[in-house]
């Protein structure tokens, strides 16, 4: 069987580096039209280039702040100026952000939610009227295991994500009679930009080669993942093979989750 996006269009928010960036090329390689939005524009610049050497369908890149609801909007509009309206949406925009429940402000939870949940059901009730139409379409909703088993300090990311578990799982029952899937990626510890930034922030007693190997060593298969291993399942669930796979919450995380 072969993965295959040809004649599809797919968004992808958070997309100009690490899970998303994979996922777009994925993507693209299955034969998608692929826009990322992003609010970095120099990482933006670097994903479209890089994807466009390999020949394919060009990529779409598109600044935006998603914590702005207004911004969002505006690239929104851009997408209909042009007559684009996806047949994929990923909601991949998010950080761990991580703080003590005692030191734990409002504004804080509020700008978590706005980034990984708020932004998301913007977007999705961008793209939702036109699937409905077509009875097509596919919703993945990058989220965490976090949201599942949270852990001393998770307080803000688990929040979030469990919000944006239980979304996932409420929207795919009104979808599914239009034949729209709508599942979620539950993130374990995959190898990103995040963790090279951890390090680089640490004491660094160790090398990097060897600060990825003790984090993954209490995983059951004894190791990080990689993003590609994540895109393999993103691009799964966003094509025609996953027809019959909705309000899942799948953990892609090499076994660490307790909860299935």
């Amino acid at each position: 069987m072969k993965l295959d996006l040809s004649g599809k269009t797919a968004l992808i928010t958070g997309g100009s580096s690490g899970l998303g960036f994979a996922m777009a090329k994925s993507f693209v390689l299955c034969g998608a039209k692929t826009i990322i939005l992003a609010r970095d524009e120099t990482r933006l610049r670097k994903a479209k280039i890089e994807i466009d050497l390999l020949g394919l369908e060009p990529l779409v890149a598109i600044s935006c702040d998603l914590t702005d609801a207004s911004t969002v909007a505006v690239a929104l509009s851009s997408l209909i100026t042009h007559k684009i309206s996806p047949d994929i949406v990923v909601n991949n925009a998010g950080s761990s952000a991580r703080s003590n429940f005692l030191d734990l402000t409002e504004d804080q939870l509020l700008s978590d939610f706005r980034l990984k949940l708020f932004s998301a059901i913007q977007i999705t009730q961008h793209a939702l009227p036109d699937m409905k139409s077509r009875r097509y379409g596919r919703i993945i909703n990058v989220t965490a295991i976090v949201g599942k088993t949270p852990n001393a300090g998770s307080s803000p990311t688990a929040l979030s994500r469990a919000a944006g578990l239980a979304w996932t799982k409420s929207l795919s029952l009104e979808t599914a009679p239009f034949g729209i899937t709508v599942n979620s990626l539950c993130v374990g510890k995959i190898i990103s930009g995040q963790w090279e930034r951890r390090y680089e922030n640490s004491v660094k007693e160790e090398s990097y080669e060897d600060y990825l190997k003790k984090l993954g060593s209490p995983i059951p298969m004894l190791r990080m993942g990689h993003p590609e291993e994540f895109a393999n399942v993103a691009t799964f669930l966003a094509s025609d093979l996953a027809s019959y796979v909705t309000g899942c919450a799948i953990n892609v995380d090499g076994g660490l989750c307790a909860v299935t």
